[in-house]
């Protein structure tokens, strides 16, 4: 059986492609840059394809005998839905890194369609979201009547050039929780609470992760709120830049953000992915006021990304799961997550 991974030249497709080869794995390796996928293919001695997302007959043609792919190419708003599209068509089998709600939103309203074409749709298969995703099926487990769910995380580790892309897409959007069953877009830096994480107190304020769409799915918790660390002057930044938020909307302006995003590092250096663990946490609660916390320690973000890339893939082929949408929990299940646990 086949499987793919498309934008294998990315910072974390070549990770993965590298994890992969490190198995014994032998993925097809694509994406649009022909030089630098073929550079990496004969690296790795693996097999490669050369295609663009926007040739929907020759992205079908790439997909036909491909059981898996594994989606790398953000920004994924952009990129993921002609993906889906071709993996209906072809019945292959659908996963992404993307951690950005109006994709796994999207995906989950082609809920029927993938269940029809029996394809799997599973986005979020790295470190947006797998921690979280877990930790909110296992708070789950832990308190069946929950109504509030608040997660978060904190790292250390440098964002890659892709991820700080995404972000700067949907800065002019604003913030986003769930509330009452129902996505609703908030202010920047909407909340702030503070939270021990797992390495001790520290002010923190929402974002909108990924979680704020799946933690639904996976959960049925109608109010979820998604946090990280951030210093009191950065949140009253992020306050002040509500104002001027329809300016980040050009894209003229995300354009510009962006390629000052291309003068940085590519992403964490070698250093930072074997030592900057991260520290996610979840809090549960019902109409009770019980309450229910997990705190887990996980590899770097973007290691964790890598590996949980191949595994989902590697899970699919070996499972064989009915086709429709998914969350990880809900597709491997909550111990997925246990894999990427670290001492430290």
């Amino acid at each position: 059986m086949k499987w793919m991974i498309y934008g294998a030249n990315g910072y974390t497709g070549t990770l993965m492609a590298k994890h992969a080869k490190s198995l014994g794995l032998t993925p097809v390796l694509a994406g649009r840059n022909g030089e630098a996928i073929h550079r990496l293919a004969g690296e790795l001695e693996l097999p490669s394809v050369v295609v663009d997302l926007t040739d929907n007959q020759a992205l079908q043609q790439a997909l036909a005998e491909i059981d898996v792919v594994v989606h790398c190419a953000g920004p994924f708003e952009i990129t993921a839905a002609p993906m889906i599209e071709a993996c209906l068509a072809t019945k292959t089998h659908y996963t992404d890194i993307t951690g950005e709600l109006s994709v796994f939103e999207y995906a989950h309203a082609q809920h029927q369609r993938a269940v029809d074409a029996g394809v799997v749709l599973c986005p979020g298969v790295g470190f947006d979201v797998i921690p979280t995703d877990c930790v909110a099926a296992k708070l789950k487990q832990k308190l069946a009547d929950a109504t509030s769910l608040t997660l978060g995380f904190d790292s250390a580790s440098r964002m890659s050039r892709g991820t700080a892309k995404t972000s700067v897409r949907r800065l002019g959007d604003g913030g986003a929780v769930r509330q009452d069953g129902k996505i609703i877009s908030v202010p920047l830096a909407y909340h702030t609470r503070h939270i021990d994480f797992g390495n001790g107190e520290k002010f923190a304020m929402t974002i909108p992760w990924g979680d704020v769409s799946t933690a639904y799915y996976t959960s049925g918790i109608p109010n979820i709120e998604v946090y990280i660390p951030a210093s009191p002057k950065l949140v009253k930044k992020l306050k002040r830049l509500n104002w001027f938020r329809w300016l980040l909307r050009f894209e003229w302006m995300k354009n510009f953000l962006a390629k000052k995003i291309d003068q940085q590092p590519p992403g964490p250096s070698e250093k930072q992915l074997e030592q900057a663990i991260t520290y996610v946490w979840g809090e549960a609660r019902n109409d009770k006021g019980e309450v229910e916390t997990l705190r887990i320690k996980v590899m770097n973000g973007y290691k964790l990304t890598s590996h949980g890339g191949v595994d989902v893939a590697q899970f699919i082929l070996n499972h064989q799961p009915q086709g429709g949408y998914y969350t990880p929990s809900l597709l491997c299940g909550s111990e997925l997550v246990e894999k990427y646990y670290v001492d430290a």
